[in-house]
């Protein structure tokens, strides 16, 4: 090696080390970088953020003025923002954000409120105000659930830990085929319904059941969810051969309720001390229960009278009435159109009653009849055009609704298999409740 070669590596190696004792270097010093962080569709690093609930006694001015922003400026911000949402509403507990200028003044610049877990309204604080109402994206998750009754449907899913909401949907999908006052221990039910999620893990309400299955003393009845009009949205719910298992009439005015006296021409009447007839069906129910409309039509009285309390009457069409008294509060007025299962009012005590419950009443041709013993029309079956539409829809919901298997099912499946090869791996973990 001659001494140029050498003091060519020499300055090579120089150079390498130079360059690798300066990249330690700037590593060293370079100062991490803040992931970029997005809510209410703002960036929130451009911003100081300041998280608070309402407490006992806020008000929307008063927020304003507890963060530097006061008269006439709040009272501009109010005229603007009550386009979007009534701040005289704000509730105890619920969340704000105030996103704050970055500088030494952190000056307030927006106002994010949270009326729920879902909706939220933003306020701009400074120069061109506006304000606008949105929702956070919702995620569905679907779930699935089975049981066997031992007392009620209510019952079983809460033993479960599920929402109350499951038993109130399935209550109506089968309101007709299945009597949900005579449960029979050992009837058992499969349903898939979905969930509603923000932020992908925050639950904020059940959303609806898609299909479902009941078995009720040892008859299965299927119920497959299908937009039977697609103009007006309507979503309707079929068996497995297409017949609708809605009803022209609801079975019961109330949800959950209990009958607690039938229609009956003889009966005696506390009230009175005597025999009276009894031309309703009495449906026990807490005071505030939420009254609903059996069928769809015309309301035709809504008032007050001594024996009847606050009632409402509704024409169905030129064959049926129906009535409903006690109420506590009447939510319609005379001339207004309802539809099937539409609120109405709410369950009270007045009027001649003994104890919360509506009582309710049922015409047929001008005479008053038991519903219950009155053979009424069915709801109108799927229209021909749909119905292949609809079996093709309803096959894989029904596979996934037989993929249920109950306890007692699996402990025979596995007597039977015992001795032969598993081709069913994934079954469990296919059929486990969440």
């Amino acid at each position: 090696m001659n001494k140029y070669t050498a003091a060519l590596l020499g300055f090579a190696c120089l150079i390498t080390s130079c360059g690798l004792g300066g990249a330690e270097k700037n590593d060293a010093n370079e100062k991490p970088v803040n992931p970029e962080v997005y809510e209410f569709g703002i960036l929130l690093n451009d911003y100081h953020v300041v998280r608070d609930t309402v407490v006992r006694g806020d008000s929307f001015g008063g927020i304003l003025e507890k963060y530097g922003i006061y008269y006439p400026q709040i009272y501009n911000i109010n005229n603007v923002a009550k386009k979007a949402f009534n701040f005289r509403k704000i509730r105890t507990g619920r969340p704000y954000t105030l996103l704050c200028s970055k500088d030494s003044l952190q000056t307030p610049e927006l106002l994010i409120y949270q009326p729920n877990a879902i909706d939220y309204v933003t306020v701009k604080l400074q120069d061109s105000l506006w304000a606008k109402k949105e929702q956070k994206e919702v995620r569905l998750i679907q779930r699935e659930a089975w049981g066997v009754i031992n007392s009620s449907l209510y019952e079983t899913l809460n033993e479960q830990g599920l929402s109350p909401l499951v038993a109130y949907d399935m209550s109506d999908i089968y309101a007709w085929t299945i009597d949900f006052f005579r449960l029979e221990k050992g009837d058992r039910f499969k349903v898939f319904y979905t969930e509603k999620y923000v932020n992908d893990s925050v639950f904020v309400g059940h959303n609806r059941v898609h299909a479902a299955y009941f078995e009720h003393r040892g008859k299965p009845i299927y119920a497959i969810e299908f937009e039977s009009d697609s103009i007006r949205g309507i979503n309707e719910f079929f068996d497995e051969k297409g017949k609708n298992l809605r009803r022209a009439f609801l079975r019961a005015p109330v949800n959950f309720s209990r009958i607690s006296s039938r229609y009956n021409t003889k009966r005696r009447i506390s009230y009175y001390g005597r025999v009276k007839p009894h031309y309703g069906t009495d449906f026990a129910a807490p005071v505030g229960t939420p009254i609903r409309t059996t069928a769809a039509g015309k309301v035709i009285k809504s008032g007050y009278a001594k024996g009847n309390g606050n009632y409402v009457t509704i024409r169905h069409n030129g064959t049926y009435s129906t009535q409903y008294l006690h109420m506590k509060k009447r939510g319609v007025r005379v001339g207004q159109y309802v539809g099937q299962g539409d609120y109405i009012g709410t369950v009270g005590m007045t009027g001649y009653t003994s104890g919360p419950h509506v009582c309710y009443r049922f015409w047929k041709n001008g005479k008053q009849v038991d519903p219950f013993k009155t053979k009424l029309p069915d709801a109108k079956p799927i229209a021909s055009d749909l119905k292949e539409a609809y079996l093709q829809h309803m096959i894989p919901w029904k596979e996934k609704l037989d993929c249920i298997i109950f306890e007692e099912q699996k402990t025979n499946t596995n007597a039977i298999t015992e001795n032969q090869p598993n081709n069913n791996s994934g079954l469990e973990q296919t059929t486990k409740a969440l």
